[in-house]
């Protein structure tokens, strides 16, 4: 058998693996492993299994993954989502739909100190469904401006999506944070649009809150300083290349535990909660990546993405035509798959294609994190949904993905935006 058919059956029994349910690090490893084996010899794959886990465990770049997730641990110890929420609330409370509007600002908020869209939703959804529904909120509305609002987390840097795109693509981490900002303001805008929108042609389904007084206003930002502070100080390092992004998420990381033990939030058992927490997600995601490596050792003997970027080039279409299929591709993937799994499985494959038909790393980086987002919250497999439905086992799964609806089309207009003006996701990263 050609390496070529080796890599075309390889490709297909990782699909059937991942149909069983098996783990994509394990699925991914273990097809890698099998097809080098087969076109070298079993010890050249034994040699790989065995170097590849050790390189990525002891990289020193990888390090800002479990930082950044700690970070995020130590912010949701400290209660900052309750804090967000609740001065956004008396900002925006008054508002036909100025809760759900509340919800996107106040999980934009979380997502940058977080940088994971399940954690996001998760949490906002214990904060603001409640509040919500004291005010006699549209259950649609509620729950699906919080599985929107969530899918803000893998954006709004630090973003784990972004870590993982850069490991893939060796570009710029710190460049791919810069570049994701505006385009997630953009996105937290046309949610935040897409509320005002059925809100002003059907004001029963958000109605008002009472409105507060503008000292209670301000007195209720002093509680976000902190966090937001700390954002400002993370990002902006990165941006005036103070630190690096390993360096920055140490420091993000340090702040945060500062922050949270100031505010006495943080105690023995939060605090080695939060260290489990950090290690689980860490240690799933650094499965995915070893996992991915091996698979993409095996990709590039077999000459596959290669092969395929040429077949496509070749075949003379418009650059937009190849880049609407692979959104297409993106958003069917994302239907069904985790977003983490979709990026390491089809980057390696895809970013040939990217390069060859001369679209900007970093912009088709932001392109392709907002339409993981977009099936996020696409049914039949929207996690994020599945998420909400855990935090509210009451709601059944129909109302939530109704209540999506305008969400991904708010979605859809963003990405539109930004295909038709790339100079938006380039703007901070060309000034760095």
């Amino acid at each position: 058998m050609s390496t070529e058919m080796t890599g075309v059956v390889g490709i297909i029994c990782l699909f059937v693996f991942l149909a069983m349910r098996m783990h994509i690090g394990v699925a991914l490893a273990l097809i890698g492993f099998g097809g080098i084996s087969y076109i070298i010899d079993l010890d050249v794959g034994l040699n790989l299994l065995g170097m590849v886990p050790w390189e990525e465990g002891s990289s020193y770049t990888l390090s800002v993954i479990p930082l950044f997730i700690l970070m995020g641990q130590f912010a949701f110890s400290s209660g900052i989502s309750q804090d967000i929420y609740k001065a956004v609330h008396n900002w925006m409370g008054h508002l036909r739909g100025g809760l759900a509007m509340a919800t996107i600002v106040a999980c934009s908020g979380f997502a940058a100190v977080c940088g994971s869209s399940l954690a996001t939703g998760a949490t906002m959804a214990k904060v603001a469904i409640p509040e919500m529904e004291k005010y006699g909120y549209n259950l649609s509305l509620s729950t699906g401006c919080v599985a929107a609002g969530g899918t803000l987390g893998i954006l709004i840097p630090p973003s784990i999506g972004f870590i993982i795109y850069g490991i893939l693509t060796e570009e710029s981490i710190g460049k791919l944070f810069m570049a994701g900002i505006i385009p997630g303001l953009l996105l937290a805008s046309l949610f935040i649009l897409a509320i005002y929108i059925q809100c002003f042609f059907r004001p029963e389904i958000g109605p008002k809150a009472e409105p507060t007084t503008w000292k209670v206003k301000f007195k209720s930002l002093y509680s976000t300083w902190t966090m937001l502070s700390l954002f400002v100080l993370v990002m902006g390092g990165i941006y005036f290349g103070v630190f690096t992004p390993t360096e920055a998420a140490g420091i993000g990381a340090f702040g945060s535990f500062v922050i949270a033990v100031a505010r006495r939030k943080l105690s023995v058992a939060t605090f080695i909660e939060s260290l489990l927490a950090t290690g689980n997600m860490t240690a799933m995601i650094f499965l995915i990546i070893i996992g991915a490596n091996i698979f993409s050792n095996f990709l590039a003997l077999t000459g596959i993405p290669f092969m395929l970027a040429d077949s496509i080039v070749a075949l003379a279409l418009p650059r937009m035509v190849i880049l609407m299929m692979i959104i297409f591709v993106f958003i069917l993937l994302g239907c069904v798959m985790d977003c983490y799994a979709i990026m390491i499985l089809m980057v390696p494959i895809l970013f040939p294609i990217i390069k060859a038909m001369n679209f900007n790393p970093l912009w088709f980086g932001v392109i392709m994190v907002i339409v993981l987002e977009v099936g996020l919250i696409t049914p039949p497999v929207g996690l994020n949904v599945f998420v909400i439905k855990g935090a509210v086992p009451n709601v059944p799964l129909t109302t939530i993905f109704k209540g999506v609806w305008p969400f991904l089309i708010a979605a859809v207009v963003c990405i539109t935006i930004l295909i038709l003006f790339p100079e938006i996701v380039m703007f901070l990263p060309s000034k760095m």
